[in-house]
């Protein structure tokens, strides 16, 4: 059982990464724990573009380095392991580890992030890996002159259909709906690309192959109709779901299953904070995540000036 700890922070994306450097430049005596390697989903981002600072744009592994070289500057050193639970003991929390050990603080900031949101259709789960993706950027090479399918109509189905147009030779943008979410610059990309199908107002409802994806099976919302598309691989965009099943009757989640926090990130437990795409809001972005981890690093200093005081 390891104490001595002012802050204990679970989750080395953006939100967690700038969490610490806060602060670790307010001295508090702070851990991070990151189940990978710090980061976060970012690393598997292909460009970011909207990050202010860089009008060039940046890769998100470049980004999250220089996220990196600055917490280890204030002497980041990661402890790799998982949260699994959440428990009081008095006025401290015990973070208890995959590994067996517990950590003992009385602040906690969550910024455990989230992971991509699954069809449940079947063949999915099957073929995960077997050109079922939810990463076109670690995936896409792998499909160099294919045609491939992309399920969604954000932000991130979007792009990542453009970034797969530098190897597949067609991309099927499969969507819900009969016009996009994403925005309106993505958008523009996306229309202007001639690798570029879109197939609207129709869901997958059958992922089809047996070693490798074949194909899938389409319905049109609207009509009913359905068939199936011939394809090598499946890229999958609907959304994420949070990293809370160890929190799951601790704090009060939302429907979703995200934190539920007030503006200054705090949660339903005093001194138990969270940060990043793990909080339940609107906006999810690399910027919004680090005002969170900022803002809930500030918190947690003033939580514990309040219990001194």
């Amino acid at each position: 059982m390891k104490r001595g700890l002012d802050l204990v922070i679970v989750g080395g994306g953006p939100a967690g990464l700038t969490a610490y450097i806060y602060a670790a430049r307010a001295r508090l005596r702070t851990l991070l724990v990151e189940k990978f390697s710090p980061g976060g989903q970012i690393l598997n981002t292909d460009r970011v573009e909207n990050y202010p600072g860089f009008p060039e744009g940046i890769s998100g592994a470049e980004l999250m380095e220089r996220f990196l070289a600055q917490a280890r500057n204030l002497g980041l050193e990661p402890l790799l392991d998982e949260a699994t639970g959440l428990t009081q003991d008095g006025d401290l929390y015990l973070v208890h580890l995959g590994s067996g050990e517990t950590l003992v603080s009385p602040t906690v900031i969550v910024a455990t992030g989230a992971g991509p949101r699954r069809l449940g259709v079947p063949g999915e789960r099957e073929l995960t890996g077997k050109g079922v993706s939810y990463c076109a950027t670690c995936d896409g090479p792998f499909f160099r002159d294919e045609v491939v399918a992309v399920v969604g109509g954000g932000n991130t189905a979007v792009q990542e259909s453009v970034f797969l147009t530098r190897f597949a030779r067609k991309v099927y943008l499969i969507h819900r709906r009969d016009q996009l979410r994403a925005t309106r610059i993505l958008q523009e990309r996306a229309f202007a690309n001639p690798k570029i199908e879109f197939v609207w107002n129709s869901v997958v409802t059958e992922i089809l192959g047996e070693d490798r994806v074949q194909g899938v099976r389409i319905k049109n919302v609207k009509t009913d109709e359905e068939r199936v598309l011939e394809v090598g691989g499946v890229f999958i965009f609907i959304g994420i779901q949070p990293h809370t099943e160890w929190l799951e009757g601790v704090l009060a989640l939302d429907e979703g299953g995200f934190i539920i926090t007030d503006a200054e990130m705090r949660t339903s437990l005093p001194g138990v904070f969270a940060a990043g795409d793990v909080r339940a809001k609107s906006c999810r972005q690399i910027v919004t995540a680090v005002g969170d981890g900022a803002t809930a690093a500030y918190m947690a200093e003033l939580y514990l000036l309040e219990r001194k005081a």
